[in-house]
């Protein structure tokens, strides 16, 4: 048996590309269905009620199109929507922020079990992900008592989408919002938000030396690959289809689209959310 159904990934633009690759290279054979709410973006600035709001209205599309799993590719729709999502869900949700928050406890104690000391982890993430201490609570819940230091980087995001990954632009926005970070000890540091593996070179670059840069897209790839049992995977046939719906087109979109995914993008199809 061998179930075809999508796998399917929402992020409120491009950056959830990220994650869909990690599933991509992790999953080969999956077919995956990816929103993204480009209409409405960023879901970074707007309030709870608006996030949960446009959220319920990108799984509820998802789910009508038949999908076998959902992967919330959006940190903070995983941040201030996720017990929503499951609610409605009747298929294996996996978020970013939780598969993000365990694999930085496991990389801080692996520090720790080397000699190192107990140091903060922190979180780069956008205002709304900082505000909602998502990442926070889960550090906290796995880890009690651990420090966790949250940095809001509202540049990286149109830096990653401008390509202005490596300038002097990106390293001046860097050594400006990283510093505290450095001068707090931290040796792992949570990429909070999927626009910023973009920038992982110029981050770690500001950060203090072999820094452990958590990777949320890579860690959610994980997640789902451990959450999707075998009698619900596409086994044979090939490498699996991909479609990727917008809210809201243009050639710029296409560009960056195209940039996330480090290759030509799939084509871009436009929707409309009910």
């Amino acid at each position: 048996m061998t179930d075809t159904r999508p796998i399917g990934l929402f992020d409120s633009g491009v950056g959830g590309l990220t994650v869909l690759d990690a599933v991509a290279r992790r999953l080969p054979s999956e077919n995956l269905l990816y929103l993204g709410d480009t209409a409405r973006l960023p879901y970074g600035t707007k309030s709870p009620e608006t996030v949960r709001r446009y959220a319920r209205r990108a799984v509820e599309y998802l789910l009508s199109h038949g999908i076998k799993a959902l992967v919330v590719a959006c940190n903070t729709a995983s941040a201030l929507a996720l017990d929503l999502i499951e609610e409605i869900s009747p298929v294996p949700v996996i978020g970013v922020v939780r598969p993000g928050a365990a694999a930085a406890v496991a990389a801080a104690r692996f520090l720790e079990a080397g000699g190192l000391p107990r140091e903060p982890i922190a979180v780069l993430a956008t205002e709304a992900t900082v505000t909602s201490d998502a990442y926070g609570r889960a550090v906290r819940a796995m880890d009690p008592g651990r420090e966790v230091l949250h940095t809001a980087c509202p540049l990286f995001v149109p830096l990653a989408e401008e390509g202005w990954t490596e300038n002097e632009v990106a390293r001046a926005a860097a050594a400006r919002y990283l510093s505290p970070v450095r001068a707090s000890g931290a040796r792992v540091v949570v990429l909070g938000c999927t626009h910023y593996p973009l920038l992982k070179g110029t981050i770690a670059a500001a950060l203090l030396p072999e820094t452990t840069l958590v990777d949320s897209a890579e860690s959610a790839a994980r997640a789902l690959e451990v959450a999707l049992p075998a009698a619900a995977r596409r086994d044979g046939g090939g490498a699996g289809e991909t479609h990727v719906l917008v809210t809201d087109s243009s050639e710029r979109l296409a560009r960056i689209a195209g940039r996330f995914l480090g290759r030509e993008a799939a084509r871009l199809e436009l929707i409309d959310l009910p």
